[in-house]
C-alpha cells in the first residue's frame, strides 16, 4: 500500500482479533483505518456491509467517508462510517419501539435541555441561582455516561442533599422527555445499550452485521461508549481501536 510506513502497513494487515494502535497526533492514524478498510475488502474479501468505522465528530466522519469512498470505490457505500451518535440514531429509529419508544422521536439540543430543566426546577421550587441549569445538565449527562438510571443515581447519592435534588430532577427530566417523545444526545447511546441489553436478538443482528469494527480517537471514549463497542464486538472480536499516545 503506497504511502504507508512499515508499522502502518503492519496495522493494516493485522485483521483478525482485537488490535490497539497507539500513535501521536498527525502520525496518520486515520489513514491507517481507511487503508485497513480497503485491505479488508480488496485483499481479505470481506463484505463492505460487515464493516463499521466509528469516530467522534461529524466532520471527522465526513472526512473518513470521503477517504473510504476514494480508496475502495465500488461497494464503499456499504461500509458504515459514522459517529457514535449518528449510529445510535439509525439503530433506534429502527428498533426503539422494543423499549417503549417511537421511531418519530425528536432529539433535544442544549437549548431544549436548558428550557426543560428550568421548567422542572420551577416545578420543584429549586433556585437556579444556587443550582444552575448547566450544572444540573452536566451532572445528568455524567450519570448517563456511566449508564446510571435516575434510581441508581439517587441510591448512590442518598446522603448528599444537593445530589438528591438532582436525582429528583433527573427522574422528572426523563419522564418529561418520554412524554414529549424526545431523547437528548446522551440518551441516544444510553437507549441503544439498553436496547441491546434487554433484546439480545437485536444485538445479535448488529453483531452479525458488524463483523469488523474500527474506532478512531479511542482515547475519547467514555464508559457507555466503551460498553456499546464491547457489546457489538463481543461475538467476532475483530475490534481495532486507534488512539493517541495520551492513553499511555
Amino acid at each position: 500500500m503506497p504511502g504507508l510506513n512499515d508499522k502502518q502497513l503492519e496495522a493494516c494487515c493485522t485483521t483478525d482479533g482485537p488490535l490497539l494502535i497507539l500513535a501521536g497526533a498527525g502520525s496518520g492514524k486515520t489513514r491507517v483505518i481507511t487503508h485497513r478498510i480497503a485491505y479488508l475488502i480488496d485483499e481479505m474479501s470481506v463484505n463492505p456491509y460487515n464493516i463499521l468505522a466509528i469516530t467522534f465528530t461529524n466532520k471527522a466522519a465526513a472526512e473518513m467517508r470521503e477517504r473510504v469512498d476514494n480508496l475502495v470505490g465500488f461497494g464503499a457505500e456499504s461500509v458504515w462510517v459514522s459517529t457514535f451518535h449518528s449510529m445510535c440514531v439509525r439503530i433506534l429509529r429502527k428498533h426503539i419501539d422494543k423499549i417503549g419508544g417511537t421511531s418519530s422521536f425528536t432529539i433535544y439540543d442544549a437549548d431544549d435541555q436548558k428550557s426543560l430543566i428550568k421548567q422542572i426546577c420551577k416545578q420543584y421550587k429549586i433556585d437556579t441561582k444556587m443550582m444552575p441549569e448547566r450544572k444540573i445538565i452536566n451532572e445528568i449527562s455524567s450519570a448517563k455516561d456511566e449508564f446510571m438510571t435516575p434510581s441508581e443515581y439517587e441510591t448512590r447519592h442518598q446522603y448528599d442533599f444537593k445530589k438528591k435534588k438532582i436525582a429528583q430532577i433527573y427522574k422528572e427530566y426523563q419522564k418529561q422527555l418520554k412524554a414529549n417523545n424526545a431523547l437528548d444526545f446522551d440518551d441516544l447511546i444510553f437507549k441503544t445499550v439498553e436496547l441491546f441489553q434487554f433484546h439480545p436478538e437485536v444485538l445479535d443482528y448488529y453483531q452479525e452485521r458488524f463483523r469488523y469494527i474500527m474506532v478512531d480517537e479511542y482515547q475519547d471514549t467514555n464508559t457507555i461508549q466503551f460498553q456499546l463497542v464491547s457489546m457489538l464486538a463481543r461475538k467476532y472480536q475483530n475490534l481495532c481501536v486507534v488512539g493517541d499516545t495520551s492513553l499511555l
